[in-house]
């Protein structure tokens, strides 16, 4: 399963094309991402977006923003001017979440919820046999100062072992 979460900076405003075919909207912008660790230059990454997604990533995203994205990656190869052959990543947005001061502004938007599996499905009606369902009970927030943004752990995912170790193999 190919599922990503990126916490990432817009580098360059998010440009809309056409497809041949059926005229589907699709956007790509550039985007940058901290390294795991303090000394790690920044990454940076090609976004695609198809569809209605493409339509609010021209809408509402603006160079600089901070957004946290869902979706996919993959890796292309290209070909270079000078002929070399490179391998470049791509990122296919499946969800899109503003953070930052606008946050509160901007809606997050996705791709329309799947429908829900505990309700009768489309064309039956409810039947009295059916028990109501219950609301979940909200889970209490944590209360953070406004001024702090959140932190992420960035410690890597395998320590620096020494040089030399006692393992005989």
């Amino acid at each position: 399963m190919n599922h990503c979460l990126l916490e990432v900076e817009v580098l360059e405003a998010p440009q809309v094309r056409y497809t041949q075919d059926n005229q589907t909207p699709v956007a790509e912008m550039a985007v940058q991402m901290d390294g795991l660790r303090p000394d790690d230059p920044p990454a940076q990454l090609k976004v695609v977006g198809w569809g209605n997604l493409a339509q609010e990533l021209q809408n509402r995203v603006q160079v600089g923003q901070r957004l946290m994205l869902e979706g996919r990656l993959r890796m292309n190869t290209v070909t270079r001017p000078d002929g070399v052959k490179e391998k470049r990543a791509e990122f296919t947005l499946a969800r899109l979440h503003a953070i930052g001061a606008g946050a509160a502004a901007a809606p997050s938007s996705s791709f329309p919820a799947p429908a829900s599996s505990s309700g009768p499905g489309p064309g039956t009606a409810p039947t009295a046999s059916r028990a109501p369902a219950r609301a979940p009970t909200p889970a209490a927030p944590v209360p953070q100062p406004a001024s702090q943004a959140p932190t992420w752990n960035t410690s890597p995912l395998v320590s620096d072992l020494p040089e030399e170790d006692d393992i005989p193999f």
